[in-house]
Protein backbone atom coordinates (compact mmCIF):
# COMPACT_ATOMS: atom_id res chain seq x y z
CA UNK A 1 0.00 0.00 0.00
CA UNK A 2 1.49 3.29 -1.02
CA UNK A 3 -0.62 5.95 1.49
CA UNK A 4 -1.94 9.07 0.67
CA UNK A 5 -1.77 12.11 1.94
CA UNK A 6 -4.69 15.18 2.05
CA UNK A 7 -4.43 18.43 3.88
CA UNK A 8 -8.24 19.98 4.77
CA UNK A 9 -9.00 23.28 6.27
CA UNK A 10 -10.31 23.46 9.62
CA UNK A 11 -12.09 26.70 11.68
CA UNK A 12 -9.94 25.36 15.10
CA UNK A 13 -7.11 23.55 15.84
CA UNK A 14 -8.32 21.86 19.20
CA UNK A 15 -11.41 21.09 18.21
CA UNK A 16 -10.22 19.18 15.20
CA UNK A 17 -8.11 17.77 17.77
CA UNK A 18 -10.63 16.49 19.83
CA UNK A 19 -12.57 15.57 16.58
CA UNK A 20 -9.88 13.69 14.62
CA UNK A 21 -8.20 12.24 17.56
CA UNK A 22 -11.02 11.69 20.61
CA UNK A 23 -13.61 11.01 17.88
CA UNK A 24 -12.41 9.38 15.33
CA UNK A 25 -9.71 7.38 17.90
CA UNK A 26 -6.83 8.59 14.82
CA UNK A 27 -3.47 8.80 16.53
CA UNK A 28 -1.84 12.82 16.14
CA UNK A 29 1.90 12.95 14.32
CA UNK A 30 3.71 15.87 13.71
CA UNK A 31 1.92 19.39 14.47
CA UNK A 32 2.82 22.97 14.62
CA UNK A 33 0.98 25.83 15.36
CA UNK A 34 -1.53 26.32 12.28
CA UNK A 35 -1.62 22.38 11.34
CA UNK A 36 -1.52 19.02 12.96
CA UNK A 37 -1.01 15.30 11.03
CA UNK A 38 -2.99 12.18 11.44
CA UNK A 39 -2.78 8.70 11.48
CA UNK A 40 -5.76 7.65 9.41
CA UNK A 41 -5.74 4.10 8.89
CA UNK A 42 -1.83 4.44 7.67
CA UNK A 43 -1.93 7.67 5.47
CA UNK A 44 -1.31 10.87 6.51
CA UNK A 45 -4.48 13.00 6.83
CA UNK A 46 -3.74 16.50 7.91
CA UNK A 47 -5.47 20.03 9.20
CA UNK A 48 -4.61 23.36 8.36
CA UNK A 49 -6.36 26.42 10.50
CA UNK A 50 -7.96 28.55 8.66
CA UNK A 51 -8.88 31.81 10.64
CA UNK A 52 -10.91 33.11 7.99
CA UNK A 53 -13.79 30.60 8.71
CA UNK A 54 -14.40 32.34 11.72
CA UNK A 55 -15.37 30.44 14.96
CA UNK A 56 -18.41 29.26 13.58
CA UNK A 57 -17.97 28.89 9.90
CA UNK A 58 -18.02 25.98 7.59
CA UNK A 59 -16.40 24.60 4.37
CA UNK A 60 -18.87 24.83 1.47
CA UNK A 61 -20.11 21.50 0.05
CA UNK A 62 -21.75 20.64 -3.03
CA UNK A 63 -24.44 17.46 -2.86
CA UNK A 64 -24.82 14.98 -5.91
CA UNK A 65 -27.10 12.58 -6.09
CA UNK A 66 -25.63 8.77 -5.89
CA UNK A 67 -27.95 5.61 -5.37
CA UNK A 68 -31.00 7.97 -3.94
CA UNK A 69 -28.68 9.92 -1.61
CA UNK A 70 -27.12 13.11 -1.61
CA UNK A 71 -23.31 13.07 -0.96
CA UNK A 72 -21.26 15.87 -0.69
CA UNK A 73 -18.65 16.88 -2.36
CA UNK A 74 -15.21 17.47 -1.94
CA UNK A 75 -15.18 14.48 0.60
CA UNK A 76 -11.96 12.00 1.63
CA UNK A 77 -11.45 8.91 3.77
CA UNK A 78 -10.35 5.25 3.20
CA UNK A 79 -11.77 1.53 2.30
CA UNK A 80 -11.04 -0.31 5.27
CA UNK A 81 -11.98 -4.13 5.19
CA UNK A 82 -15.18 -4.82 6.14
CA UNK A 83 -15.08 -5.90 9.74
CA UNK A 84 -13.08 -2.36 10.55
CA UNK A 85 -15.42 -0.29 8.62
CA UNK A 86 -18.72 -1.95 11.04
CA UNK A 87 -16.49 -1.97 14.12
CA UNK A 88 -16.03 2.21 13.12
CA UNK A 89 -20.01 2.23 12.04
CA UNK A 90 -20.94 0.64 15.95
CA UNK A 91 -18.74 2.74 17.62
CA UNK A 92 -19.30 5.73 16.04
CA UNK A 93 -23.09 5.53 15.78
CA UNK A 94 -23.51 5.77 19.61
CA UNK A 95 -20.96 9.48 19.45
CA UNK A 96 -21.24 11.02 16.41
CA UNK A 97 -24.39 14.12 17.09
CA UNK A 98 -25.38 13.01 13.46
CA UNK A 99 -24.45 11.40 9.84
CA UNK A 100 -24.88 12.66 6.56
CA UNK A 101 -25.38 9.33 5.38
CA UNK A 102 -26.27 7.12 8.08
CA UNK A 103 -24.27 3.36 7.62
CA UNK A 104 -25.61 1.61 5.06
CA UNK A 105 -24.82 -0.59 1.67
CA UNK A 106 -25.66 1.08 -1.25
CA UNK A 107 -25.58 -0.31 -4.63
CA UNK A 108 -27.14 -3.71 -3.32
CA UNK A 109 -27.03 -6.43 -5.24
CA UNK A 110 -24.67 -4.70 -8.05
CA UNK A 111 -20.77 -5.34 -9.14
CA UNK A 112 -19.69 -2.30 -7.00
CA UNK A 113 -22.10 -3.07 -3.37
CA UNK A 114 -20.44 -1.10 -0.68
CA UNK A 115 -21.20 -0.40 3.11
CA UNK A 116 -20.83 3.37 3.09
CA UNK A 117 -20.82 6.29 6.14
CA UNK A 118 -20.93 9.74 5.78
CA UNK A 119 -19.86 12.71 8.34
CA UNK A 120 -18.63 15.67 8.70
CA UNK A 121 -15.88 17.24 11.37
CA UNK A 122 -16.92 20.44 13.00
CA UNK A 123 -15.46 22.43 10.13
CA UNK A 124 -18.10 20.78 7.73
CA UNK A 125 -15.30 18.47 5.78
CA UNK A 126 -17.26 15.56 4.69
CA UNK A 127 -15.88 11.93 5.09
CA UNK A 128 -16.42 8.55 3.70
CA UNK A 129 -15.89 5.56 5.02
CA UNK A 130 -16.55 2.70 2.81
CA UNK A 131 -15.91 -1.39 3.00
CA UNK A 132 -16.50 -4.52 0.11
CA UNK A 133 -17.02 -7.80 0.64
CA UNK A 134 -13.71 -8.34 -1.61
CA UNK A 135 -12.00 -4.67 -1.93
CA UNK A 136 -10.04 -6.44 -4.93
CA UNK A 137 -13.29 -7.53 -7.28
CA UNK A 138 -15.41 -4.41 -6.50
CA UNK A 139 -13.26 -1.20 -5.68
CA UNK A 140 -13.49 -0.40 -9.40
CA UNK A 141 -16.37 -2.54 -10.76
CA UNK A 142 -18.54 -1.06 -13.33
Amino acid sequence: MTPFHIAVQVRDLQEARDFYGRTLGLEEGRSADNWIDFNMYGHQFVVHLNEALGPDGSVSQHVNAVDGHGVPVPHCGVVLEMPDWQALAERLTGVLEQFIIEPTVRFRGEPGEQATMFFADPSGNALEFKAFNNIEAQLFAG
